[in-house]
This record gives C-alpha cells, sequence and structure tokens, in this order.
C-alpha cells in the first residue's frame, strides 16, 4: 500500500469518531485502531504468504516524542518559499555522477525548472520549482534519503 495512503487513512481515523478501520488492497490488509486513552494510533501491517509484520508504537515514548518534535519542525521552519519533497526517496542534486548541480544557493529560479532530482523504486523524478525567485538554502545533502514533506530548498 502506498505511504501516501496511509498516512491519509490515519489522519482520517485520527481526525474522526472512528475507533477503528480495516482496509484491504489485493493482499494487503491494514487495520488503524484509535486507542481510547491517548490520541495515538495503531497500525497492523499484514503480509501475503503468512509473514506478518506489526507497528505498534509503546505509549509513553510517542507521547514525550510528539510535542518535542512538533516544536522542533516550528523552530527550523526556514523564511521563505520552503519547497518539500513530494515522496520518499533518494535526493540528487545533478542529473548524474559529475554532473553540475540544478540549482546553487543564489540561483535565480523560474516556476517549472528542475530543482532536483528524486529517485524512489528505481524511477527518477524531476522536482521543479513551484515560485519563481532565487534559492536562498538548500536543506538537503546529495545522496540523503528524504521524506514525504521534507523541506527541501528555501526559495526568497
Amino acid at each position: 500500500m502506498d505511504l501516501r495512503k496511509l498516512k491519509t487513512l490515519i489522519d482520517l481515523v485520527a481526525e474522526s469518531d472512528i475507533a477503528e478501520l480495516e482496509v484491504t488492497e489485493g493482499e494487503s490488509k491494514v487495520r488503524i485502531v484509535k486507542s481510547s486513552a491517548m490520541a495515538q494510533n495503531q497500525v497492523v501491517m499484514m503480509q501475503p504468504q503468512g509473514m506478518q509484520q506489526h507497528f505498534q508504537p509503546s505509549a509513553a515514548p510517542m507521547a514525550a516524542a510528539a510535542p518535542v518534535a512538533a516544536a522542533a519542525v516550528v523552530a527550523a521552519e526556514p523564511a521563505g518559499h520552503v519547497v518539500k519533497s513530494p515522496m520518499v526517496g533518494t535526493f540528487y542534486r545533478s542529473s548524474a555522477p559529475g554532473s553540475p548541480a540544478f540549482v546553487e544557493v543564489g540561483a535565480t529560479v523560474k516556476e517549472g525548472d528542475t530543482l532536483c532530482i528524486i529517485e524512489a523504486m528505481k524511477l527518477l523524478n524531476e522536482i521543479d520549482a513551484d515560485k519563481s525567485g532565487t534559492i536562498t538554502q538548500i536543506l538537503v545533502e546529495n545522496g540523503q534519503p528524504v521524506e514525504f514533506g521534507q523541506p527541501l530548498f528555501v526559495i526568497g
């Protein structure tokens, strides 16, 4: 199942009065259970052929880590327009090793210009500027893994 779909399902359960949601897609099955004691979700993904993997975060670390993580995100948000990763993958600043980077700090970009490439599942996805301006910060190193929604560039 796609991680974006999974995140959307978790958010829907968290924001609604639903206590439990189970979705079957092909041979994969996802079950999300909202804990009544805390605002926490339990996700269990069942793999085909009898192999099962469970993700059940413990209550104490999640409760303690959530406020700290939220504060870190707010404090780390740079000034200007932030271009965020639309997917999980590996960040590359150029089209090939040894090639010049698509953009450098101080470069002027127009909406639609290629900023970087994110490799996901052996596919190279060009990430384009969604706003015109000047690159003020590059927040990710070449070859570094990135998460969905992670800030990549700041356009001033």
